[in-house]
């Protein structure tokens, strides 16, 4: 069934059930492109069904890469670095920035002139954080302005490993690197003050890649020589990120029990757990294996509490995240959230005013995104809400008329990005 644009929320109490997320995001992108550029058939169980993810396996397509639709439901990808080409076309990568800002790092070292281009909202989107490390590495990378934004044109290099430090905590800067370092004659050593989600180098490792890691004070250093990868089978648990939008609706429910299942773990993926813990959040965590978890989530009271950016380097959360603050008591600052300036829309601003839709006070103080709740969702306003076609704007709206008084959602269809299933799994609740 298509998602419709505008969507009216229906408010419910009760929220009782279970569901398993989609496949996470982040690691079904590395899935991709890593067996793309390793040497043989790799399969991959659990891809994300989102847009941005199925932008990246039509581009590695167009690359040269081989898909298949396995008869066990796993997706085949047959790659290797000779199969991997300059297309004709233009590589869209549609709303993802994710999908740009790796193959950056794939495209500078793969021989030929590649074009990246994506939608009206990517088109927005500095991408000069990624160039800048990249052209040190000798990578020729063309955009508008000085910030780079797309579209962008790449011609493939000969590339020399570097030694850099990431200015901000950002996953997408240091996977662009380490791609372009397995092309780069050299050693590449990043250095990370904030250690942001670990899944390059960690798929990059169980591919074969020649790559170790040192941690200190709170950061990372990761050491990487040029390498050749290969096949391999990979297992994608589901998306934390998605379930958080289930597990705030489990806390704010006026009733009801939560069952989210099999979960990526990664400490740098699970920190607004920890988040919502600290508010006073009932949450039980069941391992499933070494890299999942369930959880089971009960309503809970909730009070205001102070975020560090470290403890959500992404900031994906901080949307349902501040659909909590609003319903709970006291005020809740969110410190370092300018990023958010800079996702699929201005996240900080519009984050903001779907608090304040809710009958919440907003403000900012510098770049602390500052809200003071209203004591329960029970005293949410009824509201009409515009995401500006940011899907998980458009999800924390969706979570706040259910668990409060209803409202309307414009943008909708913004979620066929990321989680196209998510108003399927809503009405699996009672």
């Amino acid at each position: 069934m298509p998602i419709p644009s505008t969507v009216t929320m229906t408010p419910s109490p009760t929220m009782v059930g279970s569901v398993t997320p989609p496949g996470d995001k982040s690691i079904s992108h590395r899935a991709l492109l890593l067996s793309a550029l390793g040497e043989g058939t790799s399969t991959i169980n659990g891809l994300s069904p989102g847009a941005d993810v199925q932008a990246t396996k039509t581009i590695i397509e167009q690359l040269g890469a081989f898909t298949a639709e396995a008869k066990n439901g796993f997706l085949e990808v047959t790659g290797g670095r000779l199969r991997l080409h300059a297309s004709m076309e233009p590589l869209d990568c549609g709303n993802s920035g994710t999908t740009m800002r790796l193959l950056m790092g794939v495209l500078s070292g793969i021989e030929g002139t590649h074009r990246l281009v994506g939608d009206a909202s990517l088109t927005l989107r500095p991408m000069d954080r990624v160039a800048q490390p990249l052209r040190e590495m000798g990578a020729i990378i063309t955009g508008r302005s000085e910030q780079e934004f797309p579209p962008l044109e790449i011609i493939g290099a000969a590339l020399q490993g570097i030694e850099f430090t990431t200015k901000m905590a950002s996953a997408q800067v240091k996977s662009a690197i380490l791609l372009a370092g397995l092309f780069a004659s050299g050693t590449t050593v990043l250095h990370e003050l904030i250690e942001t989600r670990p899944h390059t180098e960690e798929m990059m490792a169980a591919a074969g890649a020649s790559i170790s890691e040192e941690r200190s004070n709170g950061g990372k250093s990761i050491t990487l020589h040029p390498s050749t990868l290969q096949a391999r089978h990979w297992e994608v648990p589901g998306d934390p990120s998605n379930a958080a939008f289930w597990v705030v609706a489990g806390l704010l429910a006026e009733r009801g029990e939560v069952h989210i299942r099999h979960i990526y773990s990664g400490s740098t993926r699970v920190g607004f757990l920890s988040v919502l813990e600290r508010m006073g959040g009932a949450i039980e965590r069941v391992s499933s294996d070494d890299f999942s978890v369930d959880l089971i989530i009960k309503t809970a009271a909730l009070g205001g509490t102070t975020i560090e950016s470290r403890e959500i380097p992404s900031l994906d959360e901080i949307p349902i995240l501040a659909v909590a603050a609003a319903g709970s008591e006291g005020v809740t600052r969110f410190h370092d959230a300018e990023e958010l300036r800079v996702k699929e829309s201005d996240r900080f601003t519009l984050t903001m005013a779907l608090a304040e839709s809710l009958g919440a006070t907003s403000w900012a103080e510098g770049n602390t995104l500052c809200i003071e709740g209203i004591g329960s969702p029970r005293n949410f306003l009824s509201f009409d809400f515009d995401c500006h076609h940011d899907h998980r704007l458009a999800m924390a709206a969706a979570i706040a008329g259910r668990v409060g008084n209803g409202g309307v959602i414009h943008g909708f269809t913004s979620i066929s990005t990321n989680y196209p299933s998510f108003l399927d799994h809503m009405d699996q609740f009672q």
